[in-house]
């Protein structure tokens, strides 16, 4: 995000991404206090840093994502979150190939190669 974004989102501007009923933020607010050198961030210490970033805080949701982090590091966190991620790739299937190059189109406005019509 850029300076003035940021300041939005964290003066409140943005409500619906603040306010998100996601367990996203949960996992963010997480990781960014390990970073910061706590190895295993408590609920208060959570809330704490996402009530000073403007979003609520669902006391039961976060209970709950506390309650699965109980025991574990976030470098172990990171890595069982990896394997998950290789489970849900290896059963998506392959994605439909890419689009074809541009047509002749003019030269003179950057289309494609030797096909194009030259404008007069």
């Amino acid at each position: 995000l850029e300076a003035d974004n940021s300041q939005a989102l964290l003066s409140g501007k943005w409500k619906r991404i603040s306010n998100s009923s996601s367990k996203m933020k949960y996992v963010a607010a997480y990781m960014l206090l390990a970073l910061g050198g706590k190895e295993s961030p408590s609920a208060e210490e959570v809330k704490g840093l996402l009530e000073k970033a403007g979003a609520e805080v669902d006391e039961e949701k976060l209970a709950a994502f506390i309650k699965g982090t109980e025991g574990k590091t976030a470098d172990a966190l990171i890595e069982e979150g990896k394997g998950k991620m290789k489970a849900v790739a290896g059963a998506a299937g392959g994605g439909g190939g890419g689009g074809g190059g541009g047509g002749g189109g003019y030269r003179d406005y950057g289309g494609g190669g030797g096909g194009g019509r030259r404008l007069q």
